[in-house]
This record gives C-alpha cells, structure tokens and sequence, in this order.
C-alpha cells in the first residue's frame, strides 16, 4: 500500500475511538509545529531528500512525513508526486512563502501563520495585506440587484427598465 493510502487510513480512520483519533491529530500538529519552525528558519534553503530522509531529519515517523507533504504540497514550487510516493521517493520541501502563508490561513491554523518565524520573513503589513487577501478571495460578495424602476447604475437619470435594462 502506498504512503498516502495509508496515512489517510490512520488519520482519517472513523472506525477508531475518538479520543485516540484526536490524540494522533494534536500530537501531528504539535510535530507539524516544529517542522515549520525549521523550514521557516531557513525559508531559501532548497530541502531535498527521500521521504524517509526527510522524515529521519526531522524526527518524524513515516506516517507523520507522509502527511506533512500532503498538507504542503500545495504551498511547493514543485509539487512532490504524493499519490505516488514510498519512503525511497526523492521529494522537496521548496516551498513559496506567500503560498504557504496564504494556505495556513485558510487552514485557519494560526498556529501555524502566527509562527514567529514569520516576522523574519514578512514585516506585520505584509503578513496583514496576504491575511486579508486570503480572507477576501473566499468571501462571496453578492450584487446588488438592480429592479426595473431604479435608477439606472449607468448615471442617465432614467429607470433602469428604460434605459440599459431593454
């Protein structure tokens, strides 16, 4: 069975008491925690290596490494072939550093984005600027509908069914 398959059925496993599910979730993010520190020490350094090198580096057992690239591999200039992987499979842990920030905030793990490691990285307005342009671009914004008898939006002074409405 391949890595992926195999943390998904660990971590996502609804057959398991709940407490235990959680308890592998907390220690995961907690592990996750210290892995980004490092990177974002760090955030040039091009990191490479097998999976299990990586996950030997960081003192990470398999299972953890394997969903650790799952959770980055979107935020890497170079997606890793998760689906696909074994321990023996080269990787990289390149990753963009305005992705990477965007995408923890949408994971809304601030945890994560509130990392000091962050404040070597980007200046507080920088941070706050790609915040908000996380925030805005899941936001639904609706239009105001226009009715037939208001004015027209095009400035004409006439109801709209009169004017840009025909």
């Amino acid at each position: 069975m391949l890595l992926l398959e195999l943390w998904k059925a660990q971590a996502y496993n609804q057959n398991v008491n709940k407490n235990a599910l959680q308890n592998l979730w907390n220690t995961y993010f907690m592990k996750e925690k210290e892995v980004y520190k490092q990177l974002l020490a760090n955030p040039d350094e091009e990191v490479r290596g097998t999976v299990k090198d990586l996950a030997d580096k960081y003192k990470l057992d398999l299972m953890f490494m394997t969903g650790f690239l799952d959770g980055i591999n979107d935020s890497l200039k170079e997606p890793n072939p998760i689906e696909t992987m074994e321990e023996d499979t080269e990787v990289n842990l390149v990753f963009d550093k305005e992705l990477l920030y965007k995408n923890m905030v949408a994971a809304e793990a601030e945890w994560l984005y509130g990392l000091p490691e962050w404040e070597a990285i980007f200046d507080e307005e920088t941070r706050k600027r790609l915040y908000k342009e996380q925030k805005s671009s899941t936001t639904i914004v609706k239009e105001e509908r226009v009715y037939p008898n208001d004015p027209c939006p095009c400035g004409s002074g006439k109801k709209y069914k009169k004017c840009c409405g025909k």
